[in-house]
């Protein structure tokens, strides 16, 4: 989409008192003035300090996809603390707590629990926990555990001003993010015939998506004869793999079907250890996306065709493992949906200027394809994701608190924006 026409969309969905959307029940002036939301936001801003806390808490335990029960155990009791009803913690681990409603539906919340193995080596290798400095939560895992942080701060808010929903309000901190999305296919199944919709927090809601780009991951595993330099010659393992890259990486298809957002790319390359010696095996990574699961699918094909010539020409034989499958999916009428323009025109309300994408990537991927209302709302977090040195920003970290609580009195009382 053109920026000229985001910003015209964004300006449309901004909704003021006086702007009209069309059947409804209360503009954001109302939800705003409601002394309950007055209540909600005093919250979040007198426990500012102690929501920074508890993210340094939470970032300094490390996390990685597969290894967060740590962190779930710590999620937990905080939200026991908060007064959260039914909190529980399943096998994967996610950690699930509530604030009951009346309709028999919920409004689910889902923030990720897990962090970047890189993460995981940088919190290891820390000589200090997390700290609080000038205006940021400073550490490695700080900024992906800001989310979860916002979610509990929102939801403690929500708790201790006495907040009666018409929906369920639904608190889930999600593992295996980061590695195929495990702790959302988990939860979904458990939502998905009663859940008004999905809300992925990803940050502040500078960006909203509200559809869902399917992603496909291989490892392409390369086989070959071994031998020392001196008695090595071909095939070569490295040989079959440079053939195949270079091949897979001249695709048409991202050039060709780019309105469908399609991306090909190869990350990782990897084979031998030492100078002298030819490998036996290596290996390289291929990520596919597109908003077009029958070009994903075209894809797919071509690459199969690619590895069989190339192991003809060399004699390097392939295999392909899949490592991960996000599932992409349009809801019809997202982008007009009460979910959408609720989450705008909060957005606007706290300074941001909300991108629109149909092309999400992470949690709300699953809802989506299950057919399931669900957004994204996004920022960038803070800065140095990955490095010894990262760091979450605290403005962040309030107005994703302020934008989850805003959803949850707008769309948690049943209410359409007006």
């Amino acid at each position: 989409m053109r920026s000229s026409m985001r910003l015209l969309i964004c300006a449309c969905l901004a909704l003021s008192p006086t702007a009209a959307a069309g059947a409804g029940d209360r503009t954001l002036a109302q939800v705003l003035a409601a002394p309950d939301t007055r209540k909600v936001l005093a919250e979040i801003d007198r426990r500012e300090d102690e929501t920074q806390r508890l993210l340094a808490k939470l970032g300094g335990i490390i996390s990685p996809s597969g290894q967060e029960q740590q962190r779930a155990e710590a999620v937990r009791a905080e939200m026991q603390r908060i007064g959260l009803r039914d909190v529980k913690v399943d096998r994967l681990p996610n950690v699930v707590g509530r604030i009951p409603g009346r309709s028999g539906k919920a409004l689910v919340f889902v923030a990720t629990l897990d962090d970047l193995a890189t993460v995981a080596e940088h919190q290891r290798a820390a000589a200090a926990a997390p700290r609080i400095e000038n205006g940021r939560i400073v550490g490695p895992g700080t900024n992906t555990a800001s989310t979860v942080a916002a979610m509990l701060a929102a939801a403690d808010a929500l708790v201790r001003s006495g907040v009666r929903p018409e929906h369920d309000l639904v608190f889930a901190a999600v593992a295996q993010e980061e590695t195929g999305l495990d702790g959302m296919r988990a939860l979904y199944p458990q939502y998905r015939d009663r859940a008004v919709a999905f809300v992925d927090i990803l940050g502040d809601g500078d960006s909203i998506s509200y559809g869902a780009i399917g992603i496909h991951w291989w490892k392409v595993i390369a086989k070959g004869p071994p031998g020392h330099t001196l008695r090595g010659g071909l095939p070569n393992v490295n040989q079959g793999i440079a053939r195949a890259v270079d091949r897979i990486l001249s695709l048409p298809h991202p050039a060709k079907h780019a309105d469908s957002n399609t991306r090909l790319n190869i990350a990782i390359l990897n084979s031998g250890k030492v100078f002298n010696h030819k490998p036996e095996s290596g290996w390289f990574s291929l990520d596919i996306r597109s908003l077009d699961g029958a070009v994903i699918g075209n894809i797919e094909k071509e690459v199969d065709l690619i590895l069989g010539r190339v192991t003809k020409e060399t004699g390097i034989v392939f295999e392909q493992s899949p490592e991960n499958r996000s599932p992409g999916g349009q809801i019809p009428g997202a982008l007009e949906s009460p979910l959408v323009r609720w989450s705008a025109a909060i957005a606007r309300h706290l300074g941001r200027e909300a991108k629109l994408s149909n092309a999400g990537s992470a949690n709300l991927n699953i809802a989506i394809a299950g057919g399931t209302p669900a957004i994204g709302i996004g920022s960038e977090r803070g800065g140095r994701r990955g490095f010894a040195d990262e760091w979450a920003d605290a403005g962040v970290l309030k107005r994703t608190a302020e934008h989850v609580a805003l959803l949850a009195l707008a769309i948690g009382s049943g209410t359409k924006p007006k």
